[in-house]
């Protein structure tokens, strides 16, 4: 049998990604069979693309993009335990995603919980951990005012919720366009631009800041608001918050499944900006990499 796969075979812009198919094996020592429901789509899967990624995470190409997913158990390998046909899964890796049906390590899979639908579920471990884990480093509570930049993004909008969930004050940065989304999810948004930190100031003082969008803008801005006093953490480390001294999040593990758990609950949820079908990957690919998506693009197979 054979299954749709979109893959590229040398490094480049989005558009080298083209859909093939390939024959469909039985899962070997310690994988799991998934038949992918849905696939989030990534800027790192663009950046892997693009060989950026090459020097940490070395690919053979031909190679498949895509870093989280979820769907439904198929079939198990010889040795894999705890798994079994038709349980509903999250999957979170590297690359190899981008599949309608994905032979994954049974380690990186996480069940997906019955109150959640398989497009959030497949948003949940790259931008809800991304999130719970950035939060629960800053120790976040009741009586925390935090900045979020780049809130209306994937992992700003869950960490407006999470925050939120905890009991803190939620300040936002976004385009205008966003603005009422975010109030619709607790924060109070301010535009990002000139003028960032006098708006952020006259709404009070920041305990901490969770920095999704990186920069030398965004980095000084959180030095001067914080003014050596709080907390802050980065999703996209670069030379600036190094520098300036700001902490890259630390991936905690079991934090798909915290996030799933808080989705569950009715804590998290992911607005899904649009919905793509896998063979258009190029295109998820090129408004990933184009910036300013609001939530999650999602591929369905």
């Amino acid at each position: 049998m054979k299954s749709i796969r979109m893959t590229f075979d040398h490094f480049g812009s989005p558009d080298v990604v083209t859909a093939g198919e390939e024959e469909q094996s039985s899962p070997g020592l310690g994988e799991v069979q998934v038949g992918v429901r849905a696939i989030a789509v990534n800027p790192m899967d663009w950046n892997v693309v693009a060989g950026y990624l090459e020097p940490y995470f070395p690919l053979q190409l031909p190679a498949v993009p895509g870093c989280e997913a979820a769907g439904t158990v198929t079939a198990v390998g010889p040795d894999v335990t705890g798994f079994d046909v038709g349980d509903e899964v999250i999957w979170n890796g590297i690359a190899g995603g981008y599949r309608a049906v994905a032979n994954l390590p049974a380690a990186q899979l996480t069940r997906k919980p019955a109150g959640i639908d398989f497009e959030q579920a497949a948003c949940m471990a790259i931008a809800g951990g991304a999130a719970y884990s950035a939060l629960v480093q800053l120790g976040i509570e009741v009586g925390d005012t935090v900045l979020i930049h780049g809130a209306a993004g994937g992992v700003g909008s869950a960490s407006v919720q999470i925050a939120r969930d905890l009991g803190a004050r939620v300040i936002g940065t976004a385009s205008e366009q966003n603005h009422d989304y975010l109030r619709g999810l607790g924060a109070e948004p301010v535009a990002y631009g000139e003028g960032l930190v006098e708006r952020v100031r006259s709404l009070g003082s920041i305990t901490a800041v969770v920095d999704t969008f990186g920069g030398e803008e965004t980095t000084a801005a959180t030095v001067e608001l914080l003014g050596g006093h709080g907390n802050a953490v980065t999703t996209v480390p670069g030379k600036e918050s190094n520098a300036a001294g700001i902490a890259p999040v630390r991936l905690l593990d079991g934090r798909a499944t915290e996030a799933a758990r808080l989705a569950a609950n009715g804590k998290l949820r992911f607005d899904i900006q649009e919905r793509i079908p896998l063979t258009e990957a190029a295109r998820a690919l090129g408004l990933s990499r184009a910036g300013h998506v609001r939530g999650k693009l999602v591929l369905i197979p």
